[in-house]
């Protein structure tokens, strides 16, 4: 009863926040500009889904544009010729003019673009995922708290704004399943391994192929790492695998309905570890703390063909590509981006330990992930993505891939960023980068 109550009263509290409730006022606006006056927004990284986030904040002042690639840049800048370009994202932040960052680069820049441009007060929107190592998330969420009463910020996570969210999320707070325990996540793509490509010679003129490997270890070019992040993120210096890229939208989930922050232990494993690509298949486990509503809960994760075994026929769902399965102490739920099926776990439709939350209670409908994010520049509206959120959603992610590496339970010490159990595992946590390339700067 008492679990019930709590989940009640967090419902009411998740139904305010995505009301739009006023948390953050100081700095968000600079002296003397009004709510309905437009960001000055700079986007690094206009192609792909770059190009998809410009098209989203078009309606806003577009004042810079920055791409390492001089031909996407150009057609970009067709469109909004006031802007000014940039090959290096670098020089494009020293532009005194910007409110707001669209990051949209490769994913082993995200957490440099992201820290740089907060560490200059602009408010930042960034794809998924946010970082490319614990300590990258560590830091981008330390750095977004230093500066959230002044800030806003999401993650690039869009699906996060489906009203299949928000029901999921309503169903577990309202206690539909009872009392959780556990979230089995899966997705079944299976990306290649193999090794760092050869060198193909020359470079393109249009392409600054430096800048493009950035604060990585060099490697020489080839056009197989660019055109899209299944080019890139299964190499380590790059990204991180399908953890890195479909965990962000699938752990986002679990990660949502069950309120999780970072985990106290964690392993994994997979294929047999490949010096340059991240695994074909990986699986992990997380033990994450009880908080005030709930208690511990178990965290998995499946990727490259695994799946998690089901609890009866009902789930029986070999057709789904993705899920995350809850599970209660009075129930399942199997979620994906537009499916929901709830089981009881008693006889078959007793759900009278369930009742539906009141139209006060439920979450409201997203103004949009793009557009939550422009209001919340402007007014200090919560975004339902940001650092603080989405910087502990990941570091939880890019945990695994340091137990797998290193093939231990690792028993983690978030606060001083260390696995208390294993001293070899640091030299994972932690990158290191090419000369001249400030993480911190």
């Amino acid at each position: 009863m008492n679990h019930q109550i709590k989940r009640r009263t967090f419902l009411k509290s998740s139904a305010a926040a995505g009301a739009g409730l006023v948390i953050l006022k100081s700095g968000i606006l600079k002296a003397g500009r009004s709510p309905n006056e437009k960001l000055n927004i700079a986007v690094i990284g206009v192609r792909g889904q770059g190009g998809a986030n410009l098209n989203n904040v078009k309606g806003e002042n577009i004042v810079a544009l920055c791409d390492v690639n001089a031909k996407n840049l150009a057609a970009a800048a067709k469109n909004f010729p006031r802007a000014r370009t940039y090959e290096d994202w670098r020089k494009c932040l020293e532009q005194k003019d910007i409110d707001a960052v669209v990051c949209s680069t490769t994913d082993h820049t995200h957490a440099f673009v992201n820290i740089w441009a907060m560490n200059r007060g602009k408010h930042v929107y960034c794809e998924k995922p946010l970082a490319n190592s614990v300590e990258e998330a560590h830091m981008v969420r330390q750095t977004y708290l230093k500066n959230k009463n002044k800030i806003a910020t999401q993650m690039g996570t869009q699906i996060h704004a489906s009203d299949n969210y928000r029901r999921m999320v309503e169903l577990i707070r309202g206690g539909a399943i009872g009392t959780p325990s556990e979230a089995r996540v899966w997705c079944s793509r299976m990306p290649k391994g193999g090794s760092y490509l050869p060198e193909v010679k020359p470079v393109p003129d249009h392409i600054n192929w430096e800048l493009w490997v950035g604060p990585a270890p060099f490697h020489p070019y080839n056009p197989g790492y660019i055109g899209g992040c299944l080019k890139w993120n299964r190499f380590w210096d790059f990204a991180s695998g399908q953890i890195g890229d479909m965990g962000s939208h699938m752990i986002d989930m679990a990660y949502w309905g069950f309120d999780l922050k970072l985990p106290t232990t964690c392993k994994a494993e997979g294929t047999d570890i490949n010096p340059d690509t991240c695994p074909q298949w990986l699986t992990a486990e997380w033990d994450h703390p009880a908080n005030d509503w709930r208690p511990a809960i178990k965290l998995y994760w499946y990727d490259g063909g695994k799946k998690p075994g089901m609890p009866s026929k009902v789930f029986d769902r070999d057709e789904l590509f993705k899920g995350v399965l809850f599970k209660g102490d009075k129930g399942w739920l199997l979620a994906d981006y537009s499916l929901r099926i709830l089981m009881p776990r008693q006889r078959e439709g007793d759900m009278t330990h369930y009742k539906s939350p009141k139209p006060k209670e439920l979450i409201p409908p997203s103004l949009g992930h793009h557009k939550e994010w422009i209001v919340a520049c402007k007014t200090g509206k919560p975004t339902t993505c940001n650092f603080d959120y989405s910087g502990a959603l990941i570091e939880n992610n890019m945990l695994a891939l340091v137990a797998y590496r290193v093939g231990k339970k690792l028993e983690y010490d978030a606060k001083n960023l260390k696995a208390t159990n294993c001293p070899e595992a640091n030299k994972y946590i932690r990158k290191t980068y090419r000369r001249g390339w400030v993480l911190n700067g």
